[in-house]
């Protein structure tokens, strides 16, 4: 069976994709600080804005159900894994509106979920400054709306990710099998010390990834929750790379078994995003080949969904996966990740569409 048989076979999972939907706008008058994220629509085109302040144009597919499904159809994506824009993770909001924006949040991404036929499932958000009420949110996000986890940003309000204040959190997550997915929340700003693009994109956001991961690894999250499911985005950043650095130096100045720390690292999942195929090598080297999944950034980087699969071809063709990998990272390594025990029916562009979530008239 050639490869490109073997990928028709398979069933391809996105799960790196965002969705905003209008039907948050009618939660919208409930906050009233300037700083709330909103979407406004214009038909086909729209923007998101934090208050009055625009903060990037955006299209159609990030609300419209139906023509996310057509542009899934179009990739031979069977499943696609919708979570917020990261921007909407409002870390600094005070307890009670956090919790209720996050709960309206869910509640979107829910509905959104639940008209696609199968054609998506969910992660959603919590207040995570508020250990409590993003535990309680979290239980109501799994086990009553269905969601598969939730994203967390790579800092919560000033506090990294292995902070004590959110041991309680993981414990909850790894209790209810929930898939977290971490993803910088303020585009790579003040990350480094050059600010503006492309050093904010380039650098600064694989950097917060990659302190992020530091946390989890070194700061011991992941040997205390060896159950949790956690996913980094754009390929954990920079972390493959400077791993062997940050290793040597626990090494060195903690007294830290290099191979524990081998293990803990495997324990971690990443997405494909690093638009580089040859990338794929040591993601493949670092994490092992069964912790990589698909990642698109759907819908604000355009190509990545209708161009993943040349993109495993040619990490395929330099070498870069080994052949047998390829279908692994293109379906099934999700459904593991996520929980999924059947992969749901490809339904084909001529099938009939579904009704759209929050579509402007």
């Amino acid at each position: 069976m050639d490869l490109t048989t073997e990928l028709a076979r398979a069933v391809g999972v996105d799960a790196h994709a965002h969705y905003f939907g209008t039907d948050l706008a009618a939660s919208h008058s409930a906050f009233p600080d300037s700083r709330w994220p909103r979407l406004v629509t214009n038909g086909s085109a729209g923007r998101l804005m934090l208050g009055d302040t625009p903060f990037r144009t955006v299209r159609s597919a990030l609300w419209d159900v139906d023509e996310r499904i057509r542009e899934l159809d179009s990739a031979e994506i069977a499943l696609q894994v919708i979570s917020p824009v990261p921007v909407t993770l409002a870390y600094w909001a005070e307890e009670t509106a956090a919790a209720h924006y996050a709960a309206a949040t869910n509640d979107s991404i829910a509905a959104a979920v639940d008209c696609s036929r199968g054609r998506l499932a969910g992660l959603g958000t919590v207040p995570l400054p508020y250990v409590d009420a993003a535990i309680s949110e979290l239980h109501r996000a799994v086990r009553d709306l269905g969601l598969r986890g939730v994203e967390i940003g790579t800092q919560i309000a000033g506090h990294d990710l292995d902070s004590p204040a959110l041991d309680p959190f993981f414990a909850a997550a790894a209790s209810l099998g929930a898939t977290l997915f971490v993803h910088p929340t303020d585009g790579g700003g003040g990350v480094v010390r050059r600010s503006g693009q492309p050093y904010d994109f380039g650098l600064g956001m694989t950097t917060d990834t990659a302190v992020a991961a530091t946390a989890l690894v070194f700061g011991g999250v992941v040997e205390r929750h060896p159950e949790l499911r956690i996913l980094l985005a754009h390929g954990c950043g920079t972390f493959g790379w400077v791993y062997p650095r940050l290793r040597l130096g626990a090494q060195i100045w903690n007294q830290v078994d290099p191979a524990h720390l081998d293990t803990l690292l495997q324990s971690l999942w990443v997405d494909s995003l690093v638009f580089d195929p040859e990338h794929l090598r040591l993601l493949a080297h670092r994490f092992g080949s069964d912790r990589i999944v698909i990642g698109t950034d759907y819908p604000f980087i355009a190509g990545q969904l209708e161009g993943v699969r040349d993109f495993l071809h040619e990490a395929r063709d330099v070498g870069a996966l080994a052949a047998s990998d390829v279908s692994r990272i293109f379906s099934h390594n999700a459904y593991s990740l996520f929980g999924i025990a059947d992969p749901p029916p490809f339904e084909h562009p001529e099938a009939p569409t579904s009704r759209a979530v929050g579509v402007s008239k």
